[in-house]
């Protein structure tokens, strides 16, 4: 057990030593826009590579009450569930939240878009879901605050049959329990 705590640490370690974004102050994480957003003074990041916006994360405080803004989502690649290193700001910001309000829950719901079977999309919006989970508990998170859940392509974001909708489909959303 303590190998695989010790692998996981450098897996997360690898990450953030190897992210080829630019470090900025406020914390800002790139998703795609949201559907029915729109835009306004939330949306606060420039333009990033892939043509998307992101919005600035606030730092939580430790001790904090207020949480943090539990509609962030994570966003992936096609057929893939790790994590990339442009939402580690984001994640660090959740498990600082839950270490300082050790009375709090969180729902990590994995998603997918429409390709692939429905029993493989649920196993794989359950390893999204869980590679999030596993982060925010190396971080200082409690495993018992976070409860990791699989909606497979049940749940979409966005209903079109096209790269944009499906790019907005393969995500890990949080919502507070």
């Amino acid at each position: 057990m303590k190998s695989v705590t010790v692998a996981a640490l450098a897996v997360v370690a690898g990450l953030w030593g190897c992210s080829s974004t630019p470090s900025s102050t406020d914390a800002s994480a790139a998703s795609p826009a949201e559907p029915g957003k729109s835009s306004s003074s939330a949306q606060t990041g420039a333009a990033t590579k892939g043509g998307t916006t992101g919005r600035a994360v606030a730092p939580v405080q430790a001790g904090a009450s207020q949480r943090p803004d539990l509609k962030r989502s994570v966003y992936y690649e096609y057929d893939k569930y790790d994590v990339k290193a442009e939402y580690r700001a984001l994640l660090e910001n959740h498990a600082r939240w839950l270490k300082a309000n050790p009375q709090a829950r969180l729902t990590v719901e994995g998603n997918c878009d429409e390709h692939g079977s429905r029993e493989y999309n649920v196993a794989l919006g359950q390893r999204r879901a869980e590679s999030v989970t596993k982060m925010l508990v190396l971080m200082g998170a409690r495993p018992d605050q976070i409860e990791a859940v699989s909606f497979g392509e049940e749940k979409p974001r966005a209903t079109g049959h096209d790269d944009k909708a499906w790019s907005e489909n393969r995500r890990s959303d949080f919502a507070q329990r």
